[in-house]
């Protein structure tokens, strides 16, 4: 099954949200769609991003789980951006 990743860019936390669920509490909505292979958080040019690897059968099914998991991000916190990507070879390659 091929592998793909949501990027989050995230900005400033919704009221009373503690910084150390958002990305579990991410996660854990793709991880009800679908297998999540690895979660993170990354600082690229002072931009926090949140990094959701997983599975989808097809680049139309990731952009339907990406779409969830941006429902619950916003919830949480300012979402500033949001890339989708698919494991092509060695490359990660921009969908949708």
């Amino acid at each position: 099954m091929p592998s793909f990743r949501v990027i989050f860019g995230v900005g400033a936390l919704r009221a009373g949200v503690q910084p150390p669920t958002v990305l579990p509490s991410v996660a854990e909505v793709v991880a009800g769609l679908t297998t999540v292979e690895a979660h993170s958080v990354e600082l690229v040019g002072g931009e926090p991003r949140l990094v959701i690897r997983f599975t989808a059968d097809d680049p139309e099914h990731a952009l339907r789980i990406a779409a969830e998991a941006d429902v619950t991000a916003g919830a949480l916190a300012q979402v500033l951006s949001r890339r989708v990507l698919k494991r092509v070879g060695g490359r990660w390659l921009r969908i949708g």
